[in-house]
């Protein structure tokens, strides 16, 4: 599936971005990756405000 959301990023132009964070579950302490895609300028506020 990664592979095509690349290349669905790549013909759609250079304005999205795909964003991987890790975050920590508060039920469990374990921690997890959620995957994203974003315009480069939402994506820019999001790694600004972390």
């Amino acid at each position: 599936m990664a592979k095509k959301v690349v290349a669905t990023l790549q013909t759609a132009g250079k304005d999205w971005a795909k964003v991987i964070r890790t975050l920590k579950s508060e039920k469990t302490g374990a921690y997890y990756f959620k995957e994203d895609s974003l315009s480069l300028t939402a994506a820019k506020e999001l790694l600004e405000k972390q």
